[in-house]
């Protein structure tokens, strides 16, 4: 798509926005039946191709949900190569995908008024 008048915005930059705001919740809802590791989180991102991310963004908000106190890690053996980092969600990561999920459909309902015709 073209940019618009202002030459700012485009509709892959929308979409990289609109990506980068819901993917942590993304992630949260992925470790919400079970741990995972990071592959499995990559490969499940790329199933829904809008939310596809590379390492070098899913790694970085790994650590982050880490810090926050959101996911919590444990190395368990591979039996094929090396041992894995798996990441699961804390009562707090749960309370927080808990509050994205309870909020996301006015969130959306809110912006399809403006945005529907």
């Amino acid at each position: 798509m073209e940019p618009d008048i202002a030459g700012k915005f485009s509709v892959g930059k929308a979409e990289r926005q609109l990506r980068k705001g819901a993917l942590e919740h993304c992630v949260l809802a992925l470790l919400r039946d079970g741990p995972r590791y990071g592959v499995q989180l990559l490969e499940a991102l790329e199933a829904g191709s809008v939310m596809a991310a590379g390492q070098g963004t899913i790694y970085p908000l790994l650590s982050r949900l880490r810090r926050d106190g959101l996911v919590e890690t444990r190395w368990q053996e591979s039996p094929i190569g090396p041992p894995r980092r798996y990441y699961e969600l804390t009562p707090t990561g749960r309370a927080a995908l808990k509050d994205f999920t309870d909020i996301w459909p006015h969130f959306r309902g809110a912006v399809d008024q403006f945005i529907v015709d």
